[in-house]
């Protein structure tokens, strides 16, 4: 009898960082670790940390009762470009969580997110799908991210911010508190620099950097 697979979709160094977690909730659910792989389109070795790593095509041709993937890619753009994939083939999107993320009350989160370990989510914030919240990042009250959102390690998202699809919040970034009615808004496919201190809204396809953070001119 066939069983279901799981698999995380890129062996590169989040990937490997996200595998544990994912063998952790296989574990949880008495699955056997064989049923986890990796997917990369151009893998780097048959084996990584004790775990296969297979082609796309490879892992659709494998038996199985079900198929689930995490996407573990910090691109948003080919985040989206995968999770068409997996919508095309039928295969369904995989959460996968840490086991001491904190998550208070009234949060709603779509399908397909990554929370990492020491992740916490507070109150009355709705996120969209394939959200990655990197260790040690927070969500505060009140607010909206997007679709395909990736935070770093350490991002510090305070109370009503607005954060609208494929955004990048970089590590250990700080984005200032908005308020009741005004909040703070990074915009579609902007990026906030490692370390930046957002004060004020970030336009949308602008990169910010610095103390506080200003758009970063070439």
């Amino acid at each position: 009898m066939n069983k279901p697979i799981y698999a995380i979709y890129g062996a590169s160094g989040f990937g490997r960082e996200v595998l544990p977690v994912g063998r952790d909730l296989l574990a949880q659910a008495g699955l056997a670790l064989d049923q986890l792989v990796f997917i990369d389109d151009a893998p780097p070795a048959s084996r990584l940390n004790g775990h296969r790593v297979l082609t796309w095509q490879a892992f659709l041709k494998e038996p199985a009762s079900g198929r689930f993937v995490s996407l573990a890619i910090a691109n948003g753009g080919i985040r989206e470009r995968l999770a068409l994939r997996l919508r095309d083939h039928g295969v369904t999107p995989w959460e996968i969580r840490a086991g001491n993320v904190v998550q208070l009350d009234d949060v709603a989160m779509e399908e397909g997110a990554i929370l990492c370990a020491f992740v916490t989510l507070t109150s009355n914030i709705r996120i969209g799908r394939h959200f990655h919240a990197n260790i040690y990042s927070y969500v505060a009250h009140d607010c909206v991210i997007g679709d395909f959102v990736t935070f770093a390690p350490g991002v510090k998202c305070n109370g009503n911010i607005v954060i609208e699809d494929h955004a990048y919040i970089g590590t250990g970034a700080v984005l200032r508190q908005g308020k009741p009615g005004q909040p703070l808004r990074i915009g579609r496919g902007a990026v906030v620099g490692m370390g930046a201190v957002v004060t004020k809204d970030v336009a949308a396809g602008t990169t910010v950097v610095g103390n506080p953070a200003r758009p970063l001119f070439k």
